[in-house]
């Protein structure tokens, strides 16, 4: 599995509380996350600290993660930056991060044109899975991740007993990592 979409699961998985994943999530993610920082800060205890309030977000956030939207890495880098800003705005420092050390964080943070065709094709795939899933697990997970509702919400909304709910997201999210795992294998092999 290649890192987005190891970084996409992991997200969609935090954001139904899977400690697990999330921390996987940061083992994977925060030494890049970690650099984009520093660019920024130049101080490595700072860049620390921005890293540790933006997996704090991240984690409170992680349910408003669109994986149709854009990447993980560039969700989360922009959640670092911003960290990183309201650092140095907070120790009165803006004036130190020079103009091109911003613009060079914020270019950063952009998809390169490959990447930008990876997610668009990653999207695309992410959108033949959700298809192909029970319209009951769909409408969960799409509850779920894009509108960021709790299992008990969910539960509330589709007036359904919440195990039912609970087994709907999980085997959601089994079928589409699944498919999303032999679709990729598919593209990846067609593009050899």
């Amino acid at each position: 599995m290649d890192d987005q979409k190891e970084l996409t699961l992991l997200l969609l998985e935090a954001a139904q509380r899977d400690a697990r994943s999330f921390r996987r999530l940061y083992d994977l993610a925060s030494p890049r996350l970690l650099a984009s920082a520093l660019r920024i800060l130049r101080d490595r205890p700072l860049a620390e600290e921005a890293l540790q309030e933006a997996f704090i977000s991240v984690w409170r956030n992680a349910a408003r993660f669109d994986p149709l939207a854009g990447a993980p890495m560039t969700w989360m880098t922009a959640i670092v930056r911003n960290r990183a800003l309201d650092l140095l705005r907070r120790r009165g420092e803006a004036a130190s991060a020079s103009t091109e050390d911003l613009d060079e964080a914020a270019i950063g943070a952009s998809p390169s044109a490959e990447h930008a065709v990876l997610d668009m094709e990653m999207n695309e795939n992410l959108r033949r899975c959700l298809s192909e899933l029970e319209a009951a697990q769909r409408q969960a997970l799409v509850l779920a991740y894009a509108h960021g509702l709790s299992h008990a919400e969910l539960a509330a909304h589709l007036a359904r007993p919440l195990g039912t709910v609970k087994s709907w997201v999980r085997r959601g999210l089994a079928a589409l990592k699944q498919c999303i795992d032999s679709g990729w294998g598919h593209h990846e092999t067609a593009s050899r």
